[in-house]
């Protein structure tokens, strides 16, 4: 028995599953996770001593590679000051200067400490705004465990076949309209059979929780347009996005400015963070100003905001997404080229740093055609590249990642696995 298996036994008798998020227990592709001691640059540690390049990075964060030592500076610097204060420190300042100046939309942020916090709190402003109650989101996509939002859900939900969750209250269930990303017709009808009701439409402006897929032509300018027609608040999801697509996100660059923007991930270095911001108009209706109440005692925490800090700042000295693209092109050539020659069917969506493997003939662009992807086929696909040193997320709903640290040997062996891999199937 590997110390992995080991592991996974001890845990099994104490946490739900063995594991603290679902997603990890590999029960979509099969097999038992393996646990990791360590990770640097583009590769993991395993408990069992394996290197394996790493396509995860932290399911976003590590966009300038594991265990930055800039990052890891910040960090020891801020430690000797203390963990947490739980009153005003300058970081917060610092970071939410930064965000003010990166991402278009946003004039004012809070901060909190995840994204499912930073999309549940948007929610709950753009509800207390609007005065209304019914909230629009997108089947597919996932935006944290809250109440309001698990409803055909992505991530985690989807990978374990039950894209809603019980404990949540058909009362709740009630206030959320869900349509398919990508449909025009489907968001105007229920706009149309709810007049006057929906506070909000939540987006993943890019999807990242049905695997990773891109808005239509002009269907992001149609949100924003039809959102303003209604005087509904536009919140783009921008907790995998944000930084990583480009340093303002997709808004950035679709040249689209949504009310309200949450984000996560990277902001923290590594380190569990979200934040929202968005129109003064809106966020001033935050307590202590306004009626909307949100509160957090580790909100803009020391250590979280001085490792986003060092990342945000070494994205803005880099400007690495041209670099990204590039690697993530190559990666997406790599696996196209490979399945051609086997003749299996695949669908490659990639944007910058970001991309996905479904094993589809049909171009994957709303949850229903993400489904169709061949997933039996996707987790031989998985464990093949696994064996081979190669770790990319264990479900075939879900984005790959790409950081600088995969830059040269990395890229190059990656590249050489997945060919391998398809060449197997």
């Amino acid at each position: 028995m590997t110390v992995s298996d080991q592991l996974f036994e001890r845990a099994k008798q104490l946490i739900p599953g063995g594991v603290n998020s679902p997603v990890r227990a590999f029960r979509s592709v099969g097999g038992a996770p393996f646990f990791v001691k360590a990770a640097h640059g583009a590769k993991l540690t395993t408990a069992d001593g394996r290197e394996l390049i790493d396509f995860v990075c932290t399911w976003g964060p590590a966009i300038l590679g594991h265990n930055h030592p800039k990052i890891r500076a910040a960090v020891a610097e801020a430690l000797d000051r203390g963990t947490s204060f739980g009153i005003p420190n300058p970081y917060e300042v610092e970071m939410a200067e930064l965000i003010v100046r990166f991402v278009p939309s946003i004039q004012k942020v809070r901060m909190c400490n995840s994204g499912t916090e930073a999309t549940m709190s948007a929610i709950r402003l753009a509800r207390g705004f609007t005065r209304r109650d019914k909230i629009v989101k997108f089947a597919g996509c996932y935006h944290g465990h809250s109440d309001s939002l698990l409803i055909k859900a992505g991530s985690g939900a989807l990978t374990h076949g039950n894209p809603d969750s019980a404990g949540v209250p058909a009362s709740f269930a009630r206030e959320t309209i869900v349509v398919a990303y990508n449909d025009r017709a489907a968001l105007e009808a229920a706009f149309a059979a709810n007049p006057g009701q929906i506070a909000g439409v939540i987006v993943e402006p890019f999807c990242g929780n049905c695997g990773f897929i891109m808005p239509d032509a002009g269907y992001l300018q149609f949100l924003r347009e039809i959102t303003a027609k209604h005087g509904t608040v536009l919140i783009f999801d921008e907790v995998m996005t944000g930084f990583r697509i480009a340093r303002g996100g997709v808004q950035e660059r679709e040249q689209i400015t949504p009310d309200l923007t949450c984000l996560g991930k990277i902001i923290g270095g590594g380190l569990p963070v979200g934040a929202f911001g968005g129109r003064a108009e809106i966020m001033d209706q935050l307590a202590p100003l306004g009626p909307v109440y949100q509160a957090g005692t580790l909100s803009g925490n020391p250590l979280a905001m001085a490792a986003g800090i060092a990342g945000l700042k070494l994205l803005e000295e880099l400007n690495p997404y041209a670099q990204l693209d590039r690697l993530g092109r190559q990666l997406k050539d790599a696996v196209l080229a490979a399945a051609r020659a086997k003749g299996i069917p695949v669908q490659v969506p990639q944007c910058g740093s970001m991309f996905s493997i479904f094993f589809s003939a049909t171009p994957v662009r709303d949850f229903a055609t993400a489904l169709q992807g061949d997933a039996k086929v996707f987790n031989r696909f998985f464990h093949a590249c696994l064996d081979r040193g190669v770790y990319l997320a264990p479900s075939a709903y879900e984005a790959g990642f790409l950081s600088t640290a995969h830059e040269g040997a990395d890229i190059d062996r990656a590249c050489e696995i997945f060919t391998e891999s398809i060449r197997k199937l």
